[in-house]
């Protein structure tokens, strides 16, 4: 595709830039995003018509004055970071005078595949540009307007500054421009994927070109033996209800058998957002009564395991937290965990034993973010453990290579 070859040609002049120079273009693009919302919010509705407001999908794709705003800050706040280029990893001079520096560069050019998340655009541009990387965009028809209306705004501050737009492409909407995307060796360095399981694992299946994947969020919180209520009954409303469509929301509470009496106080702000709750037997007796009956519901097997992206929630009941491990175990995506306890051996336990990218002890898993992290922004949450976990940001988005320089040296 042509569009490829453009795009890296592109990406030797982002070799020239300097970091400030990369600054501006970031705070100009933050500041046009911000004079240009009327523009941006009549293509978002043009896509928000064609979608259900009872999607899950909606509030992803939905942007808001606020929201812009927010996709304008975390622009500027990568500005304010120091450029991950050229850092100095590791230093050995050998026994024949010859030295090896260690640094590190940008992957080159990083292909997105992302659904209705426009505001994944501009988190993209932001961070490949500050890494030095060209970014191809390939965004979901369901958020074709808005990812347009984002990206033109882009490349005309790109053209302004005279670097070549192309930095920053976005790849018709279509399958065919994905089929091209995975298959474009030799001209695509890293692909991410940003989604449903279901689009994590069809671009995994189906990529010639390396991956990183960002998978799903199954989010699990155990409200342990040790548990504070008050504390546990504001991480659990807080981790479900902030933002059902994002992959750090809650979707399995775990609590320990020996505070089922305290599962109405820490279920109950949920009716408040008519959270439907799974509920095992046994926090289906403890919940009866104490929560709406048209909310509560008994659990079926794939009531554990599911992404709900929804005001939905599964409870299990546990009788140790070596059984909660297990379930998470079984049932988690090694996005993010939590444990709500006030016992210290509890809490070393879980953070040692939890196999995933973010581990919380008494915080709201809602905080898996880059912005949170106070990385300014990410590309996506990594639950892999090669080369990056966790939200990527900067750092995640270099690699490295060698420079090796002598006089005259020769091997034997």
């Amino acid at each position: 595709m042509d569009l490829f070859h453009r795009a890296i040609a592109a990406g030797s002049a982002l070799q020239l830039l300097g970091d400030a120079k990369i600054n501006e273009i970031l705070n100009d693009t933050a500041d046009a995003l911000v004079s240009s919302k009327e523009a941006i919010i009549e293509a978002n509705a043009a896509d928000l018509a064609r979608m259900s407001p009872s999607d899950p999908k909606y509030d992803r794709l939905q942007l808001t004055d606020d929201r812009l705003e927010d996709m304008a800050d975390d622009m500027r706040q990568v500005a304010t970071l120091p450029s991950p280029l050229g850092k100095l990893l590791g230093e050995t001079v050998r026994p024949n005078g010859m030295t090896i520096r260690k640094i590190t560069v940008p992957f080159g050019v990083i292909g997105i595949i992302y659904e209705a998340r426009p505001n994944v655009s501009c988190d993209v541009f932001s961070l490949c540009l500050k890494s030095g990387n060209v970014c191809l965009l390939k965004g979901g028809s369901d958020a074709e307007n808005s990812n347009r209306a984002l990206t033109d705004i882009i490349r005309r501050i790109l053209d302004k500054h005279g670097l070549n737009h192309d930095v920053c492409t976005l790849l018709p909407s279509g399958r065919e421009a994905t089929t091209a995307l995975l298959n474009a060796t030799g001209l695509v360095d890293l692909i991410i994927p940003r989604g449903s399981a279901s689009l994590i694992n069809y671009v995994r299946e189906n990529a010639r070109v390396p991956v990183i994947e960002t998978g799903a969020g199954v989010c699990h919180t155990y409200f342990d033996r040790a548990g504070d209520r008050q504390k546990g009954r504001a991480i659990i409303h807080n981790a479900k209800t902030r933002r059902v469509s994002v992959c750090n929301a809650l979707d399995c509470l775990i609590i320990h058998r020996e505070r089922l009496a305290d599962l109405p106080c820490i279920c109950g702000r949920l009716s408040e957002n008519n959270v439907i709750v799974y509920a095992d037997a046994d926090a289906f007796k403890a919940l009866q009564g104490h929560y709406p009956d048209a909310l509560l519901q008994a659990s079926a097997p794939d009531s554990y395991g599911t992404e709900f992206l929804d005001y939905k929630m599964s409870v299990r009941t546990v009788a140790s937290i070596e059984e909660a491990l297990q379930h998470i175990a079984r049932h988690g995506s090694k996005h993010s965990e939590c444990i709500v306890s006030e016992s210290p051996e509890a809490v070393r336990q879980f953070e040692n034993q939890v196999d995933a990218a973010c581990v919380y002890a008494n915080v709201s898993t809602s905080f898996t973010d880059g912005a949170q992290f106070g990385f300014g922004a990410e590309i996506g949450i990594s639950t892999q453990k090669m080369h990056a976990r966790g939200p990527m940001a900067l750092p995640e988005l270099t690699t490295y290579k060698y420079i090796i320089e002598g006089n005259g040296q020769i091997r034997d």
